[in-house]
């Protein structure tokens, strides 16, 4: 027995071998040569290496043939992202090309550009069709009979119709999602009765979920339908004939989640009461679906769950402490952004989840300390409870977790410091969020071994001291993208060797502390920098001119005492420059602006000088900025007048262009993880339902502080698109307003107060329609105020006071009749509401009510004027009556001297 057997096996080792020495079909061959002339006819990319040096084709890359026939079973052709897309545009595949391989069963491919097929796909035995074009829109030979086989069909990412699918009635797998689909989804779906995976997310659906096609289709197992836009209700007691559904995944669209308008998606899971399913889910997926605050009950009785996904759902009332009890398969539970309340963390010692690898309850109302025995999670991979409110101390035993990449404790109550069992035993931590709680001591523990970290925020906590040496062996050691320590009491000099051991550092925030000294040199190693921010420290000096040649895009040094010229900042920066913002406000910088150097920085939006020693010309390059949204040269010294090319910057009044990060938004993703849920029928059709850790690893959003309103104001993130504004106040400027500043349509913010501005106020301002905020007070302007200003519909802030402006007021309408009398005070010549004085006549005003203003030089200069006048006067009126007096009294003596005379 036992040779016969050892004979058959040695006989089929035997056959194979020598199937193996004849190559494949030579018809097939040559096919396959001929689809590489149509498709890749550059030599360079994918599948080019058919036929160059191996002539069996079957060993070509991403070709398979059957083991005894040899004929071609499966073939893949990847060409998305490759530069042939582009060249060549928009493409057919001509079918004809695949009639060679009549026993294809599986056919894929791939292509940014592909955009539909010439001719018929006739290939009876085809299973398994994988379309995947982000141009993909005509389609026309599907379903009509030539793909009666076809087992499983996926189709994405542009079509915009189902043209005839609903014919393929052998179909198990239907994948058409991204794509463009709208409309109702179609009830003729319903008549794919051997469907097992139906998967339509990510399109464009409207309306109610047909409950015919989930009544029909009883052999369902795995149902995706997120990100459309459905509508209320659906009741999800209409699966209850679906007793093998194992994946069910519902919610909004992005675009639903995040508009002001969108139709809440609402779920009914209670409907009717206390229903039990016939089906046991492997995965539950109802985020943003508006569950009336209640988590669904026949959870209960489900213990196959390993994927359970609620967030963004309001639930209400207490942590059910049963979800996490006969749950052992459970993968993943997030309850995120909820407003699930408990009065410590809902875990026991009896709790067997030693599957659990995301463990997401943050945003809710969890209170009380974290528990000792926490660390029995130890399969955990990805721990996020922030945002609740926790408080004591870091338990040591989550240092037990030794496959953890990625925990999250911000925005909670710790105290204490650091474990150094967290910092020895977390050592595939990836991410690190401690930020916002009141933990102390040094910023890790002198032993730490977290050499696998790439985000670590330890930000707006009390840690103390210099820097650790744990803290400084994990960051060197590992591949950190973002640091952020900033909000602590860090003191002392930055280790120069450390910072440059930071070779992949993305973002580095050490903003206030107490560092001093310089910066030091091997910041010009930092060859991928590209957000940072030293504000509100006590550096000095110079920072190194070699930092130029880095990628730094946002830049944040204000609140020091660094010194020296402007231009010594980035003057050597290669042009374009990539810099987005640029603060270095609040430092003794002096000397000029360099127009070569100012008109370097071609990609600036953000420009803030402000309180320094900067003086001389405002440089006209400044108008190369054409990007420019905010710009503050306040509290300087300049002189001259203000540039009337300033026009020629947009200032809001265009949508600009945003870079691939978003221009104010420096976000970061991380896929820390993948769990499969695979799928399998049969031999052929397989289904990968992965699901992965997503975790947003950094809220670097850009964030600056600007005056606006009178007030100072801080913008961050997205809004900085909408916020514009100049502010050339407190300086030495000279010269009347250009009235080409008027043509600054866009404009939020314009502040020239406490200058030496002349002439009149001009008319064109009244065409800034968006301003908000207008302050001309303290120069010396004249004239009237234009009455066309009543055309600025959002002003909020008006001021003009201290100036020598003279006539009426504006009409208090609109947005002038809130404007109260310190809008307008120092201007004595000026009348009318809201001010006491009152018009008489136009620009006569009634004496009795011009109070002078102390140190006021229009009142001091009229004194001395009347004052002249009246002596003037005064002495003319003395000499004219001495005059007639003195020729009075000589007629009175002309005959009495005639007398004596005689």
């Amino acid at each position: 027995m036992e040779s016969s057997y050892f004979w058959l096996v040695f006989g089929s080792l035997a056959l194979v071998q020598l199937l193996q020495t004849f190559g494949c079909i030579e018809q097939e061959r040559i096919g396959l040569l001929r689809l590489k002339e149509e498709i890749f006819k550059l030599p360079k990319y994918l599948n080019s290496t058919w036929g160059e040096q191996e002539t069996d084709c079957c060993k070509w890359d991403n070709v398979k043939c059957h083991l005894l026939t040899k004929r071609v079973v499966q073939l893949e052709l990847f060409i998305e992202g490759h530069e042939l897309d582009a060249k060549r545009g928009l493409w057919y595949l001509n079918s004809s090309l695949l009639l060679p391989f009549q026993e294809l069963h599986n056919f894929s491919i791939y292509s940014d550009k592909l955009k539909g097929f010439h001719g018929v796909l006739n290939l009876s035995k085809l299973k398994i069709l994988n379309l995947r074009s982000t141009s993909l829109t005509d389609i026309p030979s599907i379903g009509n009979g030539t793909l009666n086989s076809l087992k499983s069909l996926s189709i994405g990412w542009n079509i915009s119709n189902f043209q005839g699918l609903c014919r393929l009635r052998n179909l198990v797998e239907l994948d058409l999602s991204w794509n463009r689909l709208s409309g109702v989804i179609p009830s003729c779906l319903g008549s794919l009765t051997s469907l097992k995976v139906l998967d339509l997310s990510m399109n464009d659906f409207v309306d109610k979920i047909p409950p015919t096609i989930f009544q029909n289709l009883k052999l369902l197992e795995y149902v995706s339908l997120s990100g459309n836009r459905l509508e209320s209700p659906f009741t999800f007691s209409s699966l209850s004939a679906n007793s093998r559904l194992e994946v069910f995944v519902l919610q909004l669209s992005r675009d639903d989640i995040y508009s002001t308008n969108k139709n809440i998606l609402k779920v009914d899971t209670e409907n009717p009461p206390n229903w039990v399913p016939l089906f046991q889910l492997k995965r539950l997926g109802l985020a943003h679906c508006g569950l009336n605050g209640t988590i669904p009950s026949f959870l209960e009785n489900q213990y196959e769950l390993k994927f359970v996904d609620l967030n963004h759902n309001n639930l209400v009332g207490q942590f059910p402490t049963w979800l996490l009890v006969n749950k052992t398969n459970l993968q993943v539970l997030n309850l995120r952004n909820n407003s699930l309340f408990s009065p410590s963390l809902p875990l026991d010692t009896k709790s067997n989840l030693t599957n659990l690898e995301q463990f997401d309850i943050s945003l809710n109302q969890i209170h009380g300390e974290l528990p000792n025995f926490i660390g029995m999670l130890s399969g955990l991979r990805a721990l996020n409870l922030s945002m609740n409110y926790l408080q004591g101390n870091i338990p040591a035993s989550i240092g037990d977790m030794k496959f953890l990449k990625m925990l999250d404790l911000s925005n909670n109550s710790f105290s204490g410091v650091i474990p150094q069992h967290l910092a020895m035993g977390c050592v595939s931590l990836i991410v690190l969020k401690l930020s916002n709680n009141a933990l102390q001591g040094p910023l890790l523990p002198e032993k730490s071994n977290l050499t696998s970290l790439e985000f670590l925020y330890l930000d707006n906590n009390q840690f103390s001291g210099g820097f650790s040496q744990g803290f400084l062996n994990s960051t060197r050691r590992s591949r950190i993208i973002i640091l952020k320590i900033n909000d602590n009491f860090i003191t002392g000099e930055i280790p120069t060797d450390w910072l440059g051991d930071l070779s992949y550092v993305n973002s580095l925030v050490l903003s206030r502390n107490s560092f001093h000294g310089l910066v030091p040199a091997s910041f010009c190693r930092l060859q991928y920098l590209h957000f940072l921010d030293l504000s509100w420290n006590h550096f000095h000096g110079m920072i190194p001119s070699c930092m130029n040649r880095s990628s730094v895009k946002y830049m944040h040094l204000q609140g020091n005492k660094f010194s020296g010229s402007i231009t010594h900042y980035l003057s050597g920066l290669s042009s374009p420059s990539q810099l987005i913002t640029l603060d270095v406000r609040d430092n003794e910088l002096s000397g000029k602006i360099n127009p070569d150097w100012i008109s370097s920085l071609s990609s600036l939006r953000i420009l803030l000088l402000k309180g320094n020693s900067l003086q001389g010309l405002i440089p006209s390059q400044i108008c190369h900025l054409k990007n420019l949204t905010i710009l503050d040269l306040s509290f300087n010294n300049f002189t001259g007048r203000i540039p009337t090319c300033l026009y020629q910057i947009p200032f809001g009044s265009k949508k600009l262009s945003f870079d691939d990060d978003g221009a104010f938004f420096a976000s970061t993703y991380s896929y820390l993880d993948f769990f499969d849920n695979g799928f399998t029928y049969g031999n052929e059709i397989q289904v990968h339902d992965e699901t992965y850790i997503l975790f947003t690893t950094t809220d670097m959003a850009e964030e600056i502080e600007f005056m606006s309103k009178s007030r100072s104001y801080s913008y961050k993130g997205d809004i900085l698109h909408y916020m514009s504004g100049i502010d050339l106040s407190q300086n030495k400027l000279t010269g009347p307003i250009p009235n080409e500043l008027g043509n600054l349509t866009g404009i939020h913010t314009l502040n020239l107060s406490h200058n030496d501005l002349n002439g009149l106020i001009p008319t064109s301002l009244s065409n800034l329609k968006e301003i908000e905020s207008l302050d001309l007070s303290y120069n010396t302007l004249s004239g009237q105020i234009p009455q066309e200003l009543t055309r600025l519909t959002f002003l909020s802030v008006f001021s003009v006071a201290f100036n020598d402006l003279s006539g009426r007021i504006p009409n208090m309408q609109a947005q002038f009749g809130t404007f109260e009398k310190n809008s307008y005070e120092g201007n004595p010549l000026l009348c009318g509401p809201p001010l006491e004085n009152s018009c008489l006549t136009p620009g006569r005003l009634q004496p009795a009510s011009i109070t002078p203003e102390p140190d006021d030089p229009f009142r001091d200069a009229f004194f001395r004027g009347f004052l002249v006048s009246y002596f003037a006067v005064f002495s003319g009126v003395i000499s004219f009556l001495y005059y007639i007096g003195f020729f009075s009294s000589r007629r009175r003596l002309w005959p009495f001297k005639s007398k004596l005379r005689n």
